[in-house]
């Protein structure tokens, strides 16, 4: 397994292009191999490319905007073959009808776009919140997801916090979704719901890390939407050099 950063954790820092350059040299700088683009400005498919090679760094996943995802398909598939991403993430949905986002309309929406994402060879990757962990027909709705669209179709970005949040098991989870989750957002679990630099909260991460190589996931992406008033820069390097002290990276 490789270590990525997730750069929503960085997203103050990534919303006009030359600090969006700027953040990037500076995870490299880090240690870090590879990121997931997310919550950044707008910008162009090359000008990420030039600045990922700069700086040796891999995307290996996007959060895309729903709006992109539904209007700008053909335009997204071609923007990650230009900087060389497999990944094309949703990063959150609600399951609030009242918001136009409940399952139906999830069923209307995505599993077309998954299907031409994967003609392309690119995969469609679902991020869960807490939210999934609701039962919805007697069933939770991360279960509902898994059955409605194939693997081939769908894979899971797993979040380590949000599947504590939500009353679920982390490690159970990688194990029941093995094999359909390439991508693990990981963030540690502290005292009164707080996220926190991996290794300082309380989530069993031996248990964790196991379930994940065993099913297969390939990349490690430290996130943590919330510092705590911390430097989310400083939070990061914590994370890794703790991955590392692990072998991890």
């Amino acid at each position: 397994m490789k270590i990525g950063a997730q750069l929503f954790t960085l997203r103050e820092y990534t919303q006009n292009l030359d600090d969006f350059a700027q953040t990037l040299k500076r995870v490299a700088d880090m240690g870090y191999p590879a990121v997931q683009v997310s919550a950044t400005c707008p910008f162009e498919a090359g000008w990420l490319k030039e600045q990922l090679d700069r700086n040796g760094l891999q995307c290996v996943l996007t959060h895309t905007p729903v709006p992109r995802l539904r209007g700008e398909l053909d335009a997204v598939i071609a923007d990650h073959g230009v900087f060389g991403c497999g990944h094309v993430g949703l990063g959150w949905w609600s399951f609030d009808p009242a918001q136009g986002m409940g399952w139906d309309d999830f069923m209307a929406i995505f599993p077309p776009i998954a299907r031409k994402l994967r003609e392309h060879g690119l995969l469609f990757m679902y991020h869960n919140h807490d939210q999934e962990f609701r039962r919805l027909d007697g069933k939770l709705i991360l279960e509902r997801l898994a059955e409605a669209l194939p693997p081939e179709e769908m894979g899971f970005t797993l979040d380590t916090f949000w599947v504590q949040a939500g009353g679920g098991d982390p490690a159970q989870w990688l194990e029941r979704l093995a094999g359909r989750i390439p991508c693990i957002h990981l963030k540690d679990y502290a005292y009164g719901r707080k996220m926190a630099v991996l290794g300082e909260g309380n989530l069993n991460f031996d248990r964790i890390l196991e379930k994940a190589e065993a099913g297969g996931t390939q990349w490690l992406l430290v996130e943590q939407d919330d510092c705590n008033g911390e430097d989310p820069f400083d939070c990061l390097r914590r994370s890794f050099a703790w991955l590392k002290s692990r072998g991890l990276a």
